[in-house]
């Protein structure tokens, strides 16, 4: 199988070869997205990472013959930047005033939030972390990147991956103390 440094070399000249680069990561990428912003989202952005791919495969380093850093590193700025229009539009929303009381819908909404209380304990203590800090964490134990893939996809030195993900796991310790997430907790601490 050719690597995909070749595949996005020679899309330069074959626009179409770069389809074999989705068909190889796409899944992989999807999951993430999944994973980040939900089924829903996650099909835009998926699509998303890929075009801002192609758009920028001339400037990819041809010296790494994963492409799997680089399109992580892609969709996780395009997480980031999701989540900062989803805040713009939530106090837009916000300054127009309330929204319509919707009894039927709430008392759904708490239901389901106290079936999942440990998934939000879990989510919680990740949302308490800096952006930076779960990015490198959220590659390392839900994609299985090394500490190398992460530094390619985030574009920072290995060295700061590793103290990110050393701070991202004391923050989470503290916050899940004393929640019933310990078994969730000790499997993100020991993936590596």
């Amino acid at each position: 199988m050719i690597n995909d440094a070749v595949v996005i070399e020679e899309s330069g000249n074959q626009p179409e070869r770069f389809a074999a680069l989705f068909d190889r990561h796409a899944s992989s990428i999807h999951r993430y997205l999944i994973r980040r912003v939900g089924r829903e989202t996650a099909e835009d952005l998926l699509a998303e990472t890929f075009l801002a791919a192609f758009r920028k495969r001339r400037r990819y380093d041809r010296a790494c013959p994963d492409a799997r850093p680089w399109l992580y590193g892609i969709a996780t700025n395009l997480v980031g930047q999701h989540r900062r229009d989803e805040i713009r539009q939530d106090r837009l929303r916000q300054s127009a005033g309330p929204a319509p009381d919707v009894p039927d819908l709430a008392e759904r909404a708490v239901v389901h939030l106290t079936a999942q209380a440990t998934r939000c304990a879990l989510a919680e203590a990740l949302a308490s972390l800096s952006g930076k800090d779960r990015d490198v964490l959220l590659l390392i134990a839900w994609e299985d990147l090394s500490y190398d893939e992460v530094s390619r996809a985030l574009e920072i030195p290995v060295g700061t991956v590793r103290s990110r993900l050393h701070r991202a796991r004391i923050k989470l310790r503290e916050a899940l103390a004393g929640t019933n997430v310990s078994a969730i907790y000790e499997e993100i601490m020991t993936s590596e």
